[in-house]
């Protein structure tokens, strides 16, 4: 079991920037994928992008691409997600997520992932 806890949600203004945090506990070791998802009222979850521990270069759904950055620290078993210009239309719940496989789809539909966070609320006034 893997337990993640995120963090740093907030109120921001358009233009500005937050950084999320993801807390991984339990059994971490291994090599694994961790992702970001969020999910606006009145819509699907929907993939922000995702890391794999072992290494490589993060990746991005093409809404956030340019604006948004994942990173890692191995020692802290955290997962960040650094969100610059922000917009309205960024505003939702965000949750990471965690998997120890990808299917052909590569670790972007929410279906791929065992574990998940509660969530932080992102509120991106205009």
């Amino acid at each position: 079991q893997v337990q993640l806890v995120e963090s740093g949600g907030g109120l921001v203004q358009a233009g500005g920037s937050l950084r999320l945090s993801c807390a991984a506990s339990g059994r971490t070791f291994g090599t694994y994928v961790m992702g970001w998802f969020r999910q606006a009222s009145g819509k699907e979850r929907e993939f922000v992008g995702a890391i794999h521990w072992s290494g490589g270069s993060p990746y991005y759904a093409g809404s956030v691409k340019g604006r948004f950055t994942i990173s890692r620290d191995n020692a802290k078993n955290t997962m960040y997600l650094q969100m610059n210009s922000l917009k309205p239309e960024d505003t939702a719940v965000y949750y990471c997520a965690a998997t120890y496989r990808c299917s052909v789809y590569g670790c972007t539909q929410r279906t791929e992932y065992s574990y998940w966070g509660q969530g932080t609320q992102v509120t991106v006034s205009s």
